[in-house]
């Protein structure tokens, strides 16, 4: 009897061992993002700069930078990169080093300049609200209502964006994540999506997709979409 007790008093010991070490890493990890987010937020756009003088500056320091992605009413205020494929940085921060929060960055078959039908930007849903973790409040009626706008901002150009559907879609959806959609595209939308509202949006308009994971079943994504002008 002594003997079990030993062994399950040891067994506990190393579960809560393993459980502060695994906390700890993802406080590092927590902190690490943050301290990146704030190291390039000298360069954030000003709203009173049409030049948007910032992004320049950020693409002059990390070659992969396109542009600034900001969602008033959530904490999405971040730079995103582009790469030659979707799997580098999801798991490295701007300077190419390893970051479990990784870096939101733009699918790589979409054009840099935002002049693809569909333009995808994907993110992280980190569990402390970073990244894309507070996308998740636009499957609130009362928030999506109340939260229509963002922008992009690139060099010389700054998109606003208005926000018209929320959905949770399978990851490897062919219509939501084709960068050139097909003519049904504002009609599978509009049968699919959680929260919608009519903006007047035609086939001829550019959209941008946001995008990052969900889990309500396997493989779940859920996504903000908008039109971009």
């Amino acid at each position: 009897m002594k003997t079990l007790q030993r062994l399950l008093i040891a067994i506990f010991a190393a579960v809560l061992v393993l459980s502060a070490i695994r906390l700890l890493r993802v406080a590092g990890d927590y902190r690490a993002e943050a301290e990146m987010h704030g190291a390039v937020m000298e360069h954030r756009p000003r709203e009173d700069d049409p030049a948007n003088q910032g992004v320049i500056d950020l693409r002059a320091k990390y070659p992969d930078a396109i542009g600034w992605l900001a969602v008033p009413g959530t904490k999405i205020d971040y730079p995103f990169v582009q790469s030659k494929d979707n799997d580098y940085y999801l798991r490295r921060d701007l300077n190419g080093d390893y970051a479990p929060a990784g870096t939101l960055f733009l699918d790589y078959r979409c054009a840099p300049d935002f002049t693809s039908r569909n333009t995808i930007i994907y993110g992280h849903h980190m569990k402390n609200g970073s990244m894309f973790g507070t996308l998740k409040a636009f499957a609130d009626q009362g928030f999506f209502d109340a939260n229509r706008r963002g922008t992009v901002r690139l060099p010389y150009e700054t998109l606003a964006l208005e926000f018209f559907a929320y959905l949770v879609v399978q990851s490897d959806d062919g219509t939501i994540y084709s960068p050139a959609p097909g003519e049904d595209y504002l009609g599978y939308v509009k049968r699919n999506a959680r929260n919608y509202r009519d903006i007047d949006l035609t086939n001829g308009d550019r959209v941008v997709t946001l995008s990052t994971c969900a889990y309500e079943f396997d493989g779940a994504r859920m996504v903000l979409l908008a039109k971009a002008g």
